[in-house]
């Protein structure tokens, strides 16, 4: 079951849903993606990676390194048929591909309810409110500090009063 964690990326700390090692995908969900995304018709490899990144409200941006190579990986399986559709590498779901896919319904399930967690924060991951996460980090510190040492409805108090006055601005 994926958990929540405080996810350090290059603009400070953000709280997203993501996998047990603070990654969106874990080892082998990226081909699990792929192919439930296949599954909802024939796509081509770009088309994939920005249905995987409206997702996740832009939170994952999957690059062509980490689709494309998995992308040969199911083909070479047999998962997945690539078709030549306009200049496009088009792919289609094969029979093995969808018998692969009905062998994990929890962790296609797992996978795209992450993504619907980190849903939310794309909208305010801009460059404007980036410059606030040092500061929200070190609020996330302090505030776990203190109810480490038994404060925790004074905490709570002092972070329901701050988050009331942040959306009355």
């Amino acid at each position: 079951m994926s958990k929540r964690f405080w996810f350090s990326g290059p603009w400070g700390m953000a709280g997203i849903g993501l996998g047990r090692r603070g990654r969106f995908f874990e080892s082998g969900e990226i081909r699990l993606a792929l192919l439930s995304l296949l599954d909802e018709g024939p796509k081509n490899g770009y088309q994939l990676m920005k249905e995987m990144e409206e997702r996740s409200g832009g939170m994952y941006r999957a690059s062509a390194g980490s689709v494309y190579p998995t992308l040969q990986q199911l083909e070479d399986e047999g998962l997945i048929e690539p078709e030549m559709q306009g200049g496009k590498r088009l792919y289609h779901l094969t029979a093995a591909g969808r018998k692969e896919l009905a062998g994990d319904p929890e962790g296609v399930h797992r996978i795209w309810e992450r993504a619907g967690q980190c849903e939310d924060w794309g909208q305010f991951m801009g460059p404007e409110s980036i410059v606030v996460l040092p500061s929200v980090s070190a609020l996330v510190k302090a505030s776990l500090r203190a109810a480490g040492r038994g404060r925790i409805d004074r905490v709570r108090s002092i972070l329901d009063r701050t988050r009331r006055e942040l959306e009355d601005l």
